[in-house]
């Protein structure tokens, strides 16, 4: 299979491609250095913080991977001016690994943990295809932390109650549909360099690049995964090709390499907040339905100012809807793409609006408790396109969506009227109601 159509593959074989390129000085470097992580890494036992380079070789600081969350959880190592634990370990793991002697020597201090020296051959040569297979290699033995990034979580729905075999048929299917997008998007200029991991009954899928452009580029990727799935599922038979709830939200996670065998995986895992919020959302979304997190994130229409201008240093910050306008807007991009041999001569995308009666104008935005009684908000999308004169209309319809709870008095109370003081009795069972009630998954109009 070319690599170049399966972003999975392609990262491993690009990793090798960059070693190949590299002087056989360089790689002799890189192989010494992978041996002695290795060696210290001790099957994921401690993992790797950061790193310096050094005239003889490398300064890295290793910890025990319980290290962090014992350190995380002190609370007395804060002082006037400094970050507090948490903050820091996030800022550490954030972004490049590499610091300067001073700057890896006070973190030393801080975390009371004395450098690792690892000795080369030669010292690392300050070239961009050696440094960044350091930083590669030094990611694979540790942790790392994404601020912000587009995660998409694709759900099968009632995927128990098939058949083993339905089961993998739906995988399969919905996989398809992953490679499907991937390519048609690639053909109009847009790489989704994604990555996903199973959930058992559907996929996390993100993209490995990070910035505005690439959580507008995973949410064109969700729609045209989104679009397939409903053309391919309307010309099946049988469950062969899944029924899917999705979730697309914007947030920060961990990202990590577990351990297969003696080695780390070349594939990493995330986990964090944008993780356990899609799961949460999902888990209440109907059969069909998309659901948009409520998040603030850079706009995806920033250019870092114009030529001869002073550069913006920071894109400006929007909310989801306006980020879901924004990615509308430039729909035209996927103008053309074919779908089961048809093109897409129209695409729409919009979050679902009020009934004409709303009195406050814009999208409407939904409740989600769980279980634990946690609640966040979301919105719902809908897709209108059209396939050479098929009209096509995904999600779910703004007519299916709950309402605001009413909140009007039970008929035949009087606010007006003294009742007698509640029992013991009673007082007992209005608390056991409240915890139920507290206890009951829900979405209910914000």
């Amino acid at each position: 299979m070319d690599n170049t159509h399966n972003p999975e593959k392609r990262e491993g074989h690009d990793a090798q491609e960059d070693t190949k390129s590299l002087s056989i000085v360089q790689r002799g470097n890189l192989k010494t250095l992978e041996h002695t992580l290795r060696r210290q890494w001790r099957l994921g036992q401690n993992i790797v913080l950061c790193w310096s380079a050094d005239e003889r070789g490398v300064l890295v600081i290793f910890v025990p991977h319980y290290f962090l969350g014992n350190f995380c959880a002190a609370g007395d190592a804060v002082t006037s001016g400094d970050q507090d634990n948490e903050a820091f370990i996030r800022g550490l793991i954030s972004g490049r690994r590499r610091k300067t002697r001073d700057q890896l020597f006070e973190i030393s201090d801080r975390l009371d943990v004395a450098p690792t020296f690892i000795k080369l051959n030669t010292a690392l040569a300050e070239e961009r295809n050696v440094l960044q297979a350091v930083e590669q290699l030094i990611k694979r033995y540790g942790l790392s932390y994404v601020e912000s990034r587009a995660v998409l979580l694709l759900d099968i729905v009632e995927f128990s109650l098939h058949t083993p075999f339905e089961q993998a048929s739906q995988l399969n299917s919905l996989s398809y549909s992953l490679n499907s997008a991937y390519n048609k998007l690639l053909a109009n200029g847009i790489e989704v360099n994604f990555a996903r991991t199973t959930t058992g009954d559907g996929y996390y899928i993100w993209n490995r690049d990070i910035g505005p452009a690439a959580n507008r580029d995973l949410f064109y990727f969700m729609l045209l995964v989104v679009a397939d799935n409903a053309v391919a599922r309307a010309a099946s038979k049988g469950h062969t090709v899944p029924l899917i709830r999705t979730g697309y939200h914007i947030g920060g996670h961990y990202e990590l390499y577990q351990a297969e065998g003696v080695n780390p995986t070349v594939f990493s895992y995330i986990v964090g907040d944008v993780t356990i919020e899609l799961a949460r959302m999902v888990d209440l979304a109907q059969p069909g339905q998309i659901l948009v997190g409520d998040f603030n994130c850079e706009s995806p229409a920033w250019q870092g100012g114009e030529e001869g201008r002073s550069p913006i240093k920071a894109a400006p910050m929007i909310s989801a809807p306006a980020f879901v306008s924004a990615c509308n807007r430039d729909l035209g991009a996927i103008q053309g793409t074919q779908l089961s041999g048809k093109s897409i001569s129209s695409m729409a995308c919009f979050l679902s609006g009020g009934d004409g009666e709303a009195v406050k104008p814009g999208p409407r935005r939904f409740r989600i408790v769980d279980k634990h009684g946690l609640s966040r908000h979301a919105y719902n999308l809908q897709i209108q396109m059209e396939l050479e004169g098929q009209k096509l209309s995904l999600g779910l319809d703004g007519s299916k969506l709950p309402h605001k709870p009413s909140s009007a008095p039970e008929a035949g109370s009087d606010p007006g009227q003294r009742t007698a003081a509640p029992s013991a009795e009673e007082m007992i069972d209005d608390l056991a109601s409240m915890l139920r009630k507290r206890s009951v998954k829900a979405m209910t109009e914000d």
